[in-house]
C-alpha cells in the first residue's frame, strides 16, 4: 500500500509539472494498461473480420508474411510512442505529444486524425459485431438460423443498443471497464488458443503444406471474389493492397496513452502496454494466420467466397457444434469488449482536447463528474458520432479502412516530431528510452507507416483517399482562418505555471 500511494504521489507531481490537475480516477495497473489496448487491437476481432483483405489479395503468402511484416512496423510504431508517453503521461497523449514536440498546429492536426480514427473504431467493430460474428457466424452459421427477412434497421438498432450500454459502462467509472478488459486480456489469450487447436484438430486437411505460408498467388479481381475489386499483374503491388489487415486489426494501442491519466506509475506501466500489446497480438495472430492457411481444404476455393474466406475456414473444421457455440459466443464477446475499450479511449481523447480548449464547446466536452470521476458528457457524444458514423450504406467498409489510416496518420506525426525535437527541445526522458536506437527506430517506423498508411487509398477504399485528402486540405484552412489564434494548446511556459495555481481548487471538487 505504501508503495502504491507513493507511486500515486509521483504520478500526481508529473501530471501538475504538465499543467494538468488530477481529474481523472488513477484506478488502473500495470496488467489493465496493458488489457485496455490489448482487448482494441483483439486479434480476434479484426483478425478475423479483415482476414479476406489480405488473403484475397495474394493468398497464404499475403496473410501471412503481411502479418509479419505489418505487425513488425507496427511494433516499432509502439516503441517509438511509448518512449514519448513516458516522457508526457497524459490523457489524449497523441496530441499532446504532438504539440509539444512538433508545434501547435501538427498536435491541433494529430487531434482530430486521432479523433476520427477513434470514432470510427467504436463504429467499425461494433459495425462487424452486429455482420460478422452475431448474424454471420452465430446465429447463419452455427445456429442455422435464417436471418433473410433481417433488413438495415436489425443493424441499426442493434449497434444502438450495443453502444448504449458500453456508454454506460464507461459512465459509470473506469472499474467497471477495467474488471471487463482485463477478463478480456485473458480471455484472448485463452480463446486463441483453443482456436487454433480446435482448427487443426477438426482440419479435413490431413498433411500440412507449410509452402502455403510463403506462396504469393494473384488473387486480384475475380479469382479473389472481388475482394480487391481490379486485377493487376503486379503481385508486389497486390501484396501492398493486403497490408491493410493488419493496420486495421494491429491499431488502438494509444488506448495504453490516453489511459495514462489513470494509471499507476504511469510513465513505465504506459510503455509497457503499448508495446506488449502490439508484441503479443503479432505474435498470437501470426500463428492464428497460419492456422487458417493450414487448415482451408483449397486455397482457390477459399479466394472465390471473397469476403467469405475466413467462412470458408469455419465451415470445412469439423468441430463438434458445442465447441463451435462456445467459441462464436467467445468472440461476440470480445468484439464487443474490444469496442467498449475504444469508447474508453476516444472519451479521453475528446476529454483531453478539450481541456486546452480544442473543441466546440470545450467546456461541455472536458466535464469530469465529481462521482464517477469520467468525462460523461465526451463519453455519450463519442456513441453519438459513432452511431452516425454506421448510417451510410457501405459503412463497414470506410469505417474499418478509415480508422486505420486515420490512426496511423495521427501516431506518424508525434513520432516523426519526436525525431527531429529529440536532443533539441525535447532533452527529458522518462524511464523508458530508447537510447541510441531512438531515432533509427523513429525513422523506420515513421517512413514505413506513412507508406503502409497508402494501402487504404486503393479500391475498393478509395473514398477513404477522398476523405483523408478533404481532411488535409480543410483543417490548414481553418487553422489559418482563426483557429491558430483562438487555440491555446497544450500548457507551455508560463501558462503551466498559471494552471498550476488552479490546481489545489480544481481536485478538492472530486472525492477519491
Amino acid at each position: 500500500m505504501a508503495d502504491d500511494k507513493k507511486s500515486m504521489e509521483h504520478d500526481k507531481k508529473v501530471l501538475h509539472n504538465l499543467g494538468y490537475a488530477q481529474e481523472l480516477s488513477r484506478r488502473m495497473s500495470g496488467f489493465s494498461n496493458f488489457a485496455i489496448s490489448f482487448s482494441i487491437i483483439c486479434i480476434l476481432a479484426g483478425g478475423i473480420s479483415s482476414f479476406a483483405a489480405a488473403f484475397n489479395s495474394t493468398g497464404g503468402g499475403g496473410a501471412f508474411v503481411g502479418w509479419f511484416v505489418g505487425g513488425l512496423f507496427a511494433l516499432l510504431v509502439s516503441l517509438s510512442m511509448g518512449q514519448i508517453a513516458s516522457a508526457y503521461p497524459t490523457a489524449g497523449g497523441l496530441y499532446h505529444w504532438g504539440s509539444i514536440l512538433g508545434g501547435k498546429f501538427w498536435g491541433w492536426m494529430t487531434a482530430w486524425f486521432n479523433l476520427l480514427g477513434l470514432v470510427f473504431v467504436v463504429s467499425s467493430v461494433d459495425v462487424y459485431l452486429y455482420l460478422v460474428f452475431f448474424k454471420g457466424l452465430l446465429l447463419e452459421t452455427v445456429l442455422k438460423y435464417d436471418t433473410s427477412a433481417f433488413t438495415i434497421w436489425h443493424q441499426h438498432i442493434f449497434v444502438a443498443v450495443v453502444l448504449i450500454t458500453q456508454a454506460l459502462l464507461n459512465h459509470y467509472g473506469i472499474k467497471w471497464t477495467t474488471l471487463l478488459t482485463d477478463f478480456s486480456g485473458y480471455f484472448i489469450l485463452i480463446m486463441t488458443v483453443v482456436f487454433i487447436i480446435a482448427l487443426f484438430v477438426y482440419s479435413p486437411v490431413k498433411s500440412l503444406d507449410f509452402s502455403r505460408l510463403f506462396t504469393f498467388t494473384n488473387y486480384t479481381g475475380d479469382p479473389g471474389g472481388g475482394v480487391i475489386p481490379t486485377h493487376t499483374n503486379n503481385v508486389f503491388l497486390a501484396f501492398f493492397f493486403g497490408l491493410i489487415y493488419v493496420m486495421y486489426t494491429i491499431t488502438g494501442f494509444d488506448a495504453s496513452g490516453h489511459t495514462s491519466e489513470e494509471t499507476h506509475d504511469a510513465q513505465v506501466n504506459v510503455p509497457k502496454g503499448m508495446w506488449t500489446s502490439v508484441f503479443y497480438s503479432w505474435t498470437f495472430g501470426l500463428v492464428m494466420v497460419a492456422a487458417f492457411i493450414l487448415t482451408m481444404p483449397s486455397l482457390d476455393e477459399a479466394a472465390a467466397t471473397g469476403f467469405n474466406s475466413f467462412f470458408y475456414v469455419w465451415s470445412a473444421s469439423k468441430m463438434p457444434f458445442a465447441l463451435a457455440l462456445i467459441l462464436a459466443v467467445s468472440f461476440v464477446v470480445v468484439n464487443y469488449i474490444c469496442a467498449l475499450a475504444g469508447l474508453t479511449s476516444t472519451s479521453r481523447m475528446m476529454y483531453a482536447f478539450a481541456r486546452d480548449g480544442g473543441l466546440p464547446a470545450s467546456n461541455f466536452f472536458s466535464h469530469i463528474d465529481p462521482v464517477t470521476r469520467t468525462p460523461t458528457y465526451s463519453i455519450w457524444a463519442a456513441i453519438v458520432l459513432a452511431f452516425i458514423s454506421t448510417l451510410y450504406a457501405d459503412a463497414f467498409l470506410i469505417l474499418a479502412t478509415g480508422c486505420a489510416v486515420f490512426l496511423y496518420i495521427s501516431y506518424t506525426i508525434p513520432v516523426i516530431a519526436g525525431f527531429f525535437a529529440e536532443g533539441k527541445t525535447w532533452t527529458v526522458k522518462g524511464p523508458f528510452n530508447l537510447g541510441v536506437w531512438s531515432k533509427p527506430n523513429a525513422i523506420i517506423a515513421g517512413v514505413g507507416v506513412a507508406l503502409l498508411t497508402t494501402t487504404g487509398f486503393f479500391p475498393p477504399n478509395q473514398r477513404v483517399f477522398y476523405l483523408t485528402v478533404a481532411m488535409l486540405v480543410i483543417l490548414p484552412i481553418i487553422w489559418v482562418a482563426g483557429v491558430n489564434k483562438s487555440f491555446e494548446g497544450v500548457p507551455m511556459g508560463a501558462k503551466i505555471k498559471e494552471n498550476q495555481k488552479k490546481i489545489a481548487e480544481i481536485e478538492a471538487k472530486y472525492k477519491d
